[in-house]
């Protein structure tokens, strides 16, 4: 069998390695030495500012005892007579001791021809000390002084120019080489173990694990594993740590990529690329492929506006091809993930290329426990801490929702200066991660005022109509995200599916917020505006799309679906005007009965909504089972366990936190009670 390479990151062919960096570096820092020194010769055997004088002149010179010093340069190898000097010209005088000082001088510089008599001539006018004779430059070092600078540049810039192209070519043939990376089974390792919420889909891949580990168990009866599995499931429920179990687990190489490295600037490069990553694959058979977010590259092919020559076409006809071609690739197995499966194209969900389509769905009470435990492992949670009533009271979270919402406890027990995890933590955690961050806002009475019977109108027509599906968690008019208050509801199970009687009950509760105001105030705000959102989106999904009005069971919701562009453009409305209009007024009927019995359920619990609002007023948090003890006996019979703030300290915290420019207190959008 097989065994997974050790090296989990190949050297990309064509990259420098540490010891080629390392001499290319000492080299540069030579050659820029060697460079520097020519140049300082160069500078300093160059010509300097002195007189030119011819050999006479220097002679009479001489004669007249105006030379202090010279110096004598011939070539006597050569049996050359032709001399260069140079010296100092001094005008001299003597002092009152006899002594010769040098008045005024400057340099000097001659060349010709001279007789052993002009030297004898030198040699008498000058003192020896300072006649210095020495033989001339030889023909090589004369060539290396002159030469030798322009070869040192020269050589620079043609290393610096090779080394330039030598990296474009690498770069550029870098371009189709594949960015899949092999994963080590050390490195970052999980397992089935680490995998909770989704039975089913790891039976499914247990499969592909099992075939690897032993293939002759499924060809003795004649099966064929899979050639593709594709994971298919909303954001955050296990994808992605799903295949990372599969490499865990499998004694194979591992190859994963992102949908989104097939993409290039180039043309072309995407296919390229694909090819490259099967060649690697074919290597080191039998092996998997992970593809994540595969719909940046499997969309639906001739779907946009710019026609089928594109470059994403190109790389998924590629993929096509290499997935199920002539040429097969037996013994790789392709693992995609996607929570878009609506936009691939068909013909890579055929069998032969995704032979199977695992969904990996929102996991149930039972899966969002074990996935709470696995998470828990890494906490230090207190013995109070019920993960079974945590899992109860997070219907609809992910994997990754449930993941945070430990994580969140844990940072918020870290601030407060505890040392474990308790419930007050994770059910504060779950709040934020449902309704958001709770913030203080610089509130007047009268947008308290207003905001608490807004809030109250919603709680109290829940808990009139609620029969038990959708109960009242929480009422609170402390600002949550866009909210100045907010209305909370925890279903008590999970929500697979909404009867027509319970959407029409989250209507008139949506309803009752406005209302809550008009009753009271005699007017209504604009903080009813996500409110009236809701309901009508809900109302017309009831009309186009489930049947449940009096056009019957008829679908006319084609335009609510995700779709592609060109889609959108070329569609035309499949049902006549005269159908739009009774749309429009059963979508009305619906809102308009559900708001009349809103208010006539609050006027007929006037006294129980003040109450509730006063209390709100007071307390600024309430519980559900408060708003139950009013409906029931008029008043709170269970201690409100939130301490709520005065009027001096909700001011002066509002106010230093308006000061601060990065607090969302300074400024935010406009305020939308729930």
């Amino acid at each position: 069998m097989s065994q997974p390479p050790q090296n989990n990151s190949p050297k990309t062919p064509g990259a420098p390695g540490p010891t080629e960096r390392v001499n290319t570096k000492l080299l540069l820092i030579w050659l820029a030495v060697i460079a520097l020194i020519a140049t300082l010769l160069t500078i300093g055997g160059g010509p300097r500012s002195e007189n030119l004088l011819r050999v006479a002149q220097v002679l009479d010179y001489a004669q007249n005892h105006k030379i202090y010093s010279i110096s004598i340069e011939n070539a006597p190898a050569s049996g050359s007579d032709f001399y260069k000097m140079s010296g100092f010209l001094a005008v001299q005088e003597k002092d009152d001791k006899g002594e010769t000082k040098v008045v005024k001088g400057d340099r000097f510089s001659a060349e010709g021809r001279l007789i052993d008599k002009d030297i004898e001539t030198l040699r008498a006018s000058i003192a020896a000390e300072r006649i210095e004779e020495r033989p001339s430059s030889t023909n090589v070092t004369m060539f290396l002084m002159s030469v030798l600078p322009t070869l040192l540049i020269g050589g620079l810039i043609i290393f610096f120019v090779y080394r330039f192209l030598k990296n474009a070519n690498r770069g550029a043939m870098s371009f189709a080489k594949s960015r899949a990376k092999m994963l080590s089974r050390d490195k970052d390792r999980a397992t089935f173990k680490d995998v909770a919420g989704c039975d089913e889909a790891k039976e499914d891949v247990q499969e592909i694990v099992e075939f690897l580990r032993d293939p002759k168990k499924f060809q003795k009866i004649g099966g064929r594993i899979p050639k593709g599995i594709l994971l298919v499931g909303p954001p955050g429920t296990g994808k992605t740590l799903l295949a990372r179990a599969v490499a865990g687990e499998a004694e194979v190489p591992f190859f994963t990529i992102s949908g989104s490295d097939f993409v290039e600037m180039f043309v072309g490069v995407g296919a390229a690329r694909v090819r490259d990553m099967f060649e690697q694959a074919r290597k080191s058979a039998p092996c998997i492929v992970f593809i994540d977010e595969i719909d940046a590259v499997g969309r639906q092919r001739g779907s946009g506006l710019g026609g089928g020559h594109d470059e994403r076409e190109q790389t998924l006809n590629s993929l096509l091809v290499e997935m199920d071609g002539f040429e097969g690739h037996e013994g790789i197995i392709i693992i995609a993930a996607t929570n878009r499966p609506d936009v691939l194209d068909s013909a890579l969900l055929r069998p032969g290329r995704f032979d199977r389509q695992v969904y990996v769905d929102l996991p149930d009470l039972h899966g969002r426990e074990e996935i709470l435990k696995v998470h828990a492992k890494k906490i230090k949670l207190s013995e109070s801490v019920d993960l079974e009533r945590a899992a109860r009271s997070t219907p609809g979270f992910s994997g990754a929702d449930l993941a945070n919402l430990l994580n969140e406890s844990a940072l918020l027990a870290a601030r407060r200066n505890k040392k474990e995890v308790g419930m007050v933590e994770l059910e504060e955690a779950r709040d934020k991660i449902s309704f958001g961050s709770e913030r203080r806002r610089l509130m007047d009475d009268e947008d308290r005022k207003m905001t608490a019977y807004h809030e109250a109108g919603h709680a109290i027509v829940q808990a009139l109509i609620d029969d038990g599906h959708l109960p009242v968690h929480k009422v609170t008019i402390i600002p949550r995200g866009r909210a100045l208050g907010m209305a909370m509801f925890l279903p008590k199970k999970d929500i697979l599916g909404q009867s027509k009687k319970q959407l029409l009950n989250r209507i008139c509760t949506a309803m009752a917020g406005r209302i809550g105001e008009e009753v009271v105030t005699g007017d209504y705000s604009n903080g009813a505006a996500s409110d009236i959102k809701q309901a009508t989106a809900l109302a017309r999904h009831m009309v186009c799309d489930w049947g449940m009005s009096t056009l019957g069971p008829v679908a006319l919701g084609e335009n609510q679906e995700h779709i592609f562009l060109a889609r959108e453009i070329t569609r035309s409305q499949n049902y006549s005007d005269d159908t739009a209009r009774r749309i429009d007024t059963a979508i009305h009927d619906i809102i308009e009965e559900q708001y009349q019995r809103a208010e006539e359920l609050i006027r007929q619990h006037a006294e129980a909504h003040k109450k509730i609002a006063e209390a709100l007023l007071e307390y600024e948090t309430l519980d559900g089972v408060h708003v139950q003890e009013i409906l029931q006996y008029g008043e709170l019979r269970t201690p409100v366990v939130y301490k709520p703030m005065t009027k001096r300290e909700r001011t002066e915290e509002a106010e230093e936190a308006a000061k601060d420019p990065l607090s969302p207190l300074s400024a935010g959008p406009s305020p939308e009670p729930a």
